[in-house]
């Protein structure tokens, strides 16, 4: 029997687990989102970590989804897509904040002022082009996306079925920063980073299972949810 599948199950268990570790990591002392602070190395390298930490979750929602498509069914792998461009638009977003903010700072002010706003969930002062669009895509597909992405992993019962629950949860308790102050958005990110942790872990034990535990070619996850 081909090892291939069991290859994406660990692909997918350690991307999913270190995206939760950064996720976590980089929520730590993390400073307000001012003008300021995008002048400064630590934004630089914050944000650089935030790039790795959607790619890693994008790497790792895909190759779940390859690895359990059929036990997805559809409604799971088109709640994995919609999460999936969340992490991506995301990517972009983080991107265009490592490289391009703090290059612009000092002369276009304004701008990376209503940028950052926008980043809160705030209102931009100016127009802030398609950085907006991105920025409405990510918050969707995170939102949305996680809480029907933790719903499909729930019933499939391919991981550990309390991440599933929790992802649902810790994605859809952001809806809550409308009226809450920006500390919170680091609170809140920590169960998110927990769930992925705990998906990417059972995942991880289920693909490496001796093949007696191998059911249709693809591991059961019994004992890990």
């Amino acid at each position: 029997m081909s090892s291939h599948p069991f290859r994406l199950g660990r692909l997918a268990g350690a991307t999913l687990a270190a995206a939760g570790a950064v996720f976590i990591a980089v929520q730590i002392n993390h400073p307000p989102l001012t003008l300021e602070l995008v002048g400064t190395r630590e934004f630089v390298l914050r944000e650089s970590a935030k790039i790795v930490m959607a790619g890693l979750a994008l790497t790792g929602i895909t190759t779940l989804t390859v690895w359990h498509g059929r036990r997805f069914g559809l409604f799971g792998r088109l709640s994995a897509a919609l999460f999936g461009a969340g992490y991506l638009a995301m990517l972009c977003v983080q991107t265009i904040a490592a490289l391009v903010l703090p290059a612009i700072a000092a002369t276009s002010p304004d701008y990376v002022r209503s940028v950052l706003a926008a980043a809160k969930g705030g209102q931009a002062a100016t127009d802030i082009g398609g950085i907006q669009v991105l920025l409405t895509l990510s918050g969707i597909g995170y939102l949305v996306g996680g809480l029907l992405f933790g719903i499909a992993l729930f019933r499939a019962g391919v991981v550990a079925r309390w991440a599933g629950a929790l992802l649902a949860v810790a994605t859809t308790s952001t809806v809550a920063l409308a009226v809450l102050p920006e500390f919170f958005a680091r609170v809140l990110a920590i169960p998110t980073g927990i769930a992925f942790l705990g998906i990417g872990w059972s995942a991880w034990r289920a693909a490496t299972r001796p093949p007696a535990d191998v059911t249709d070619g693809v591991r059961v996850a019994e004992g890990v949810r």
